[in-house]
């Protein structure tokens, strides 16, 4: 008996059919957070633990608040480490982030560490992953592989020039774009948009409609420059801003429509 369908095969469905899966990215611990980005509406929520201070039961806490709103959860590793893989699989994530990866072997240790043997290296002991038990061990590894994404964060110079061998790994479902550290990585750090920068970003676009693969990208919080100019593109996984910078620009806008009123009154 095969699985349900999973939320990383509809979402593979989309982005293969070209439509948009859009999300937010949550750093703050509440879970609480990530199960109302999903009541909003986002297609996806980026655990992030590069970043945050997730720990992991913080980070299945998460997860299961976005399986709670009915939207995929999605968690960025703090590296390419099997034994910081391993851990977040068995919480049965629809997702997994691999930040920096610059190399065709990088990529294949990345897919190794998510797949069981004679095809990877992943240890066997899923705990939420198979509903705790409640689903058997033959429905769970009739293609388990199937059931979440792997995402490699292509987010420095060097990745770019080897994106092509990089793409052809088998097991990577999409990369995704980080602008912030490849721009770093040539000596721009924070100008997302220099010219160099978006060079390199064009190059990635171009190789992934060579290879004909879809792609995501990573974006601020209220970028609406750069969320035209990725759909443009043809992005199909694109991160929209997270917890911190909505909540920063809710307060921004309240306390300067507070402070104009009390200017009007004043006057």
């Amino acid at each position: 008996m095969r699985r349900e369908r999973s939320k990383a095969q509809i979402i593979r469905e989309k982005m293969q059919r070209g439509e948009r899966v859009i999300g937010a990215h949550t750093f703050y611990l509440d879970p609480s957070i990530t199960e109302a980005l999903g009541a909003h509406g986002f297609d996806f929520v980026w655990i992030d633990g590069e970043h945050s201070a997730f720990d992991r039961g913080s980070t299945l806490a998460h997860i299961m608040a976005a399986a709670a709103a009915d939207t995929a959860s999605v968690v960025r590793v703090a590296w390419n480490d099997p034994v910081l893989v391993k851990p977040v699989l068995e919480m049965g994530p629809d997702g997994i982030i691999f930040p920096m990866v610059c190399t065709a072997e990088e990529a294949k240790k990345a897919v190794a560490a998510c797949m069981y043997p004679p095809y990877g290296v992943r240890g066997f002991g899923p705990r939420r992953a198979n509903r705790y038990g409640a689903m058997t061990n033959e429905a769970y590894l009739d293609h388990p592989e199937e059931s979440f994404l792997r995402i490699v964060q292509i987010e420095h110079v060097e990745a770019v020039h080897n994106l092509k061998d990089i793409l052809a790994v088998e097991g990577i479902d999409f990369p995704l774009i980080g602008a912030n550290d490849l721009s770093a990585s040539i000596g721009h750090l924070g100008d997302t948009k220099h010219p160099q920068v978006r060079a390199l970003c064009e190059e990635i676009v171009a190789v992934c409609k060579e290879m004909k693969r879809p792609f995501g990208v990573s974006l601020g919080a209220g970028d609406h420059e750069a969320i035209r100019y990725w759909i443009q593109k043809g992005a199909t996984f694109i991160g929209c801003g997270d917890d911190i910078s909505y909540i920063s620009m809710g307060c921004r806008s309240t306390m300067e429509f507070v402070h104009r009123c009390i200017g009007e009154d004043g006057a």
